[in-house]
């Protein structure tokens, strides 16, 4: 396998016979093995696995038969999802001694009837709680682009080992961002699809009301494909973008960002022929809100296992499910009763907008010796606050593309395109009209890893 080779290509290439499933197989695992170590996504190899799997798969073809779409396409789940036969952590060593996983997600087994294999479990966040990928059992995953960096959280693991062309899409959830900012740092493509449109059977639960499972892909093919595989939805033409209403957020979203955001996005709303701007009303309380129902319903699940053995926690971790577990029910009640509120006034917004434009993240990926980020003129920490942006927008259970930005000159910056619930065929339309013109698309390395051939 050539490394950030495309999930298709590689389909393609064992399809035809250009080459074999266990060659790709063979080549991702040492591949890991020799490079994984500086950046520290991958938690677990599938390795005797993954190789009876490739096997079966060029005995498929070796015997004529037809091979389903994925097939041979390596892939990593962040360590939140079944896999049969494996103990899934969550990122923590609290579930190590559970027994191991039954069957796989769900998700995860419509990749494998697609013939897609999984060969990684990828670092995250313990429990997904989050925004840095900083996990005190299993170390910090760094990013790809300067390993003195972030990778984001708490799919980290996830969007770090397809930056760094390890694997050519990976899983991973979104609760408060978990998708977006790691994809926006890491400069890969990510989906947070409507909320409960994939099934989530098998993914551990953060917060019930919220969380979302989606993935990220090295190419907006990839992440389109691969979707519509999850989603066991055939792929439809989306609507012509020259028909679609784009506005950008304004207010909120537009603060604290760095200029070359600034400068970034008025290329794209150029490009995309809109001047229009939109305020969502109580912005700020929508991310408060977010956070509220996160830590209420995160500490409560956690609370009988937190009773027993809370100093196996990650200390960081324990003390904010605790702080939750602790919040009055009433809390609860009125952010829900806030969350209902806030939802009309976005579904207001599309009324005016088919697609909205935001950040995904302030500003680069911070250093690991400073983490922190600008808020309001102050620095704040970044393992809180990187989620400032896609929090509001979490609230309504809203499908987001994250896309990284070509050409600012920086480390890896991403843009939300928010779209009304369902309507995901819109982002990806506008998504390709922006990769068309060459603004949007994988951010290449500016030193590539070791063995890695050029980006294109």
């Amino acid at each position: 396998m050539t490394r950030f080779a495309s999930a298709l290509d590689l389909a393609a290439d064992i399809r035809s016979g250009k080459t074999t499933a266990l060659a790709v197989i063979t080549d991702v695992l040492a591949t890991i093995r020799q490079h994984d170590a500086p950046i520290n996504s991958v938690t677990h190899l599938f390795e005797e696995q993954a190789l009876e799997r490739a096997r079966q798969i060029d005995a498929m073809r070796a015997r004529g038969q037809a091979l389903p779409p994925l097939a041979g396409v390596p892939f990593g789940v962040k360590d939140l999802f079944d896999v049969a036969g494996h103990v899934t952590t969550a990122g923590s060593v609290v579930l190590r001694d559970t027994p191991p996983a039954t069957q796989d997600a769900a998700i995860v087994q419509r990749l494998k009837a697609a013939g897609a294999i999984v060969v990684a479990t990828l670092n995250m966040d313990e429990f997904a709680y989050g925004f840095a990928t900083d996990n005190a059992h299993y170390g910090i995953t760094r990013n790809p682009h300067d390993t003195a960096r972030m990778a984001g959280g708490s799919s980290g693991g996830s969007a770090a080992s397809v930056a760094a062309g390890f694997l050519p899409f990976t899983l991973g959830s979104d609760t408060n961002g978990s998708i977006r900012v790691p994809a926006a740092l890491c400069g890969v493509w990510g989906l947070k699809p409507t909320f409960g449109r994939l099934p989530r059977q098998g993914a551990y639960p953060f917060s019930a009301s919220l969380d979302v499972v989606g993935h990220f892909a090295g190419t907006l093919d990839d992440l389109i494909s691969t979707f519509h595989v999850m989603d066991a939805s055939l792929p439809v033409a989306g609507p012509d973008v020259k028909t679609l209403k784009i506005a950008r957020l304004g207010g909120w979203f537009a603060a604290d960002i760095v200029p070359a955001l600034e400068q970034a996005i008025a290329h794209v709303c150029n490009a995309l022929g809109t001047a229009d701007r939109i305020e969502l009303p109580e912005t700020p309380q929508a991310r408060a809100a977010s956070f509220l129902i996160t830590a209420c319903e995160g500490g409560n699940l956690h609370l009988p296992r937190l009773r027993a053995q809370a100093m196996a926690y990650d200390a960081a971790t324990r003390d904010r499910l605790l702080a939750g577990a602790m919040l009055p029910a009433n809390t609860y009640i009125q952010a829900q009763r806030f969350r209902s509120r806030f939802r009309r006034a976005v579904h207001a917004a599309f009324r005016q907008a088919d697609v909205l434009i935001a950040p995904a993240v302030a500003c680069e990926a911070p250093r690991l010796d400073s983490p922190t980020i600008e808020i309001g003129g102050k620095l704040v920490s970044a393992r809180a606050n990187l989620g400032c942006f896609t929090q509001p927008i979490s609230l309504p259970g809203l499908p987001v593309l994250t896309l990284p930005l070509l050409d600012t000159h920086t480390l890896p910056l991403g843009l939300q395109l928010v779209a009304a619930p369902g309507r995901e065929t819109a982002l990806f339309s506008v998504a390709r009209e922006l990769a068309r013109q060459g603004l949007a698309g994988r951010v290449p390395m500016q030193h590539a890893p070791p063995g890695a051939t050029p980006d294109t």
